[in-house]
């Protein structure tokens, strides 16, 4: 199987100038599926922090760049939405965010904002034992004893533990981020949440500034307003 990807076929939210050149590296499995973008694409093309895949192989040989709390060795581990970068011989902190257009972008935070990382839930089950499962946007799972999450909830998890530090629901009021379509990357206000009868999705109007946005459900996620900038991830309920 190739190694390589072509620029012009790679996601929409990867942060690579398509006409450039005519491939780029390709994402191993793991977290958020095909949207996740290389770590190299981040320390070669957009942080200017290495110039080729030998010396992002040095760098992270290091053990001083982690990944949501975890020192990480693989330059083509998936990096996704709302996962957190620390250099820390730098003292630099990043959370991934959506930018206008979906592209993903690094958003500086401090030190404080990156022992914990946002997470969109998107499944809940119960499994053996009696315990209740939930499954976040980039496939991790947790076990919680609180009901009151729910799937469109968005939960702060701790790095150091995975414990839950806030919770935040969806609901009507709720501060939200698109991260798809053609709103993608604007921040609003939930005004009205549309249950749609069937299998369609539900739609989502949102007051941004004074306009008024309609998206569906699946392309929101709940955020605290410490997101919007680089400030803690949450505070603890």
């Amino acid at each position: 199987m190739t190694r390589h990807q072509k620029r012009l076929s790679v996601p929409n939210s990867w942060p690579v100038e398509r006409k450039e050149q005519t491939f780029t590296v390709k994402a191993d499995a793991g977290p958020h599926g095909e949207a996740g973008v290389p770590l190299l694409i981040l320390l070669r093309d957009v942080l200017g922090y290495v110039d080729s895949k030998k010396e992002a192989r040095y760098a992270l040989g290091q053990d001083s760049v982690l990944v949501n709390g975890t020192a990480v060795g693989d330059e083509e581990r998936p990096i996704g939405m709302f996962d957190i970068l620390a250099f820390t011989e730098r003292e630099e902190y990043y959370r991934v965010f959506p930018d206008e257009g979906g592209r993903l972008s690094l958003t500086p935070i401090d030190a404080d904002a990156a022992g914990s990382r946002l997470g969109k839930v998107v499944g809940k089950r119960q499994v053996a034992g009696g315990d209740t499962q939930l499954t976040l946007h980039d496939g991790a799972t947790l076990l919680v004893d609180d009901e009151t999450i729910t799937r469109n909830d968005s939960v702060v998890v701790s790095n150091d533990d995975k414990s839950i530090v806030a919770h935040f629901p969806y609901e009507e009021g709720a501060l939200v981020t698109a991260v798809a379509g053609e709103h993608a990357g604007e921040i609003g206000t939930v005004t009205e949440i549309q249950v749609t009868a069937g299998s369609s999705a539900n739609n989502v109007l949102v007051d941004a500034d004074g306009d008024r946005l309609e998206t569906v459900e699946e392309y929101v996620v709940v955020i605290d307003e410490n997101f919007t900038d680089g400030s803690a991830g949450g505070d603890d309920e």
